[in-house]
């Protein structure tokens, strides 16, 4: 007889899902370290149960790795697991394996030797760890500097925000700490841009189009629209190019004014070559089933 203490022994020694559980169990006739094994080998088809699933929470991580910046976003279908101590490490271990890949492409990177284990590709353990974790995972995008310039990261409430950037100075404590506040403004902030000069015409065109409409739409005179979307672009652009952003810290001084000043203070010119931004789930169909009931119907089941 499969027991709730069993069910219960099981998923605190494996992390897995109580259904999983319960049908390890029942494969193993009882058998507790039978059905770890079971749970364990049932990575691949666990994967494949599960392949239906919204993953939309999960983590955004950044790290320096190698003297490499990486910076990745793997998601879980809970938040709940996004803070399990076994998918955090999985997420640091893929962030060690990318560094060592010349793949840029998450797909080309699945079917890699897994550095840990060269019996598996990175998506047999993908599988394992959605066995063991009862939901399913997904390695959705990564990024890296590879770079003689200093690089720098920042991860924001978690992982639900990571940033990077690279910085040219000669790692000068005053331009390390600059740009540490800089990966911390592009987390909180969302620039699209470095400055002015990385916006295209075709988005200055759109954006014109939009807010003229806009104006039109408000029932403003012809002689004063075009003033109006000239103010408002520019309002716009100032909010979408770091350079430009009121700087977080001192909102009295742009971002530029402030890599002005450190580079004063350090003695050598430090500026921004490039960055980027991943914020958890973005962009993703986010799951609406309620998770009060979804427990329930498990217990039932």
């Amino acid at each position: 007889m499969i027991t709730a203490a069993m069910v219960k022994e099981l998923r605190e020694r494996t992390g897995a899902g109580m259904v999983d559980c319960k049908n390890a169990l029942k494969d193993s006739a009882g058998d507790v370290e039978q059905a770890v094994e079971i749970l364990r080998k049932k990575g691949m088809a666990a994967l494949s149960k599960k392949a239906g699933r919204i993953a939309s929470e999960g983590v955004s991580y950044a790290k320096v790795e190698d003297g490499m910046g990486i910076i990745l976003e793997v998601n879980s279908e809970t938040d709940f697991v996004a803070k399990n101590a076994e998918f955090t490490q999985f997420v640091a271990d893929v962030a060690k394996q990318i560094a060592k890949s010349s793949t840029t492409l998450p797909e080309e990177l699945l079917k890699e030797k897994w550095l840990l284990d060269t019996n598996s590709t990175v998506e047999d353990i993908l599988g394992q760890k959605t066995a063991i974790i009862g939901e399913k995972l997904n390695i959705r995008r990564f990024e890296k500097y590879e770079t003689k310039n200093t690089v720098l990261t920042y991860i924001h409430a978690g992982g639900k925000v990571a940033s990077m950037l690279e910085l040219t100075t000669n790692d000068n404590p005053t331009a390390i700490e600059a740009g540490k506040n800089i990966a911390m403004q592009i987390a909180a902030m969302n620039p699209m841009f470095l400055d002015r000069s990385y916006v295209s015409e075709e988005f200055i065109e759109k954006e014109k189009a939009i807010l003229t409409q806009q104006a039109i739409d408000s029932g403003k005179p012809a002689n004063v629209v075009e003033k109006m979307v000239e103010g408002r672009l520019s309002k716009s652009l100032k909010e979408i190019c770091l350079m430009d952003q009121e700087y977080v810290k001192d909102g009295d001084m742009t971002v530029k004014q402030y890599l002005d000043n450190v580079s004063k203070e350090a003695g050598t010119k430090v500026s921004i070559v490039r960055f980027v931004r991943y914020e958890t789930g973005e962009g993703l169909e986010k799951k609406e089933d309620n998770f009060a009931e979804e427990v329930a119907k498990t217990m039932q089941s």
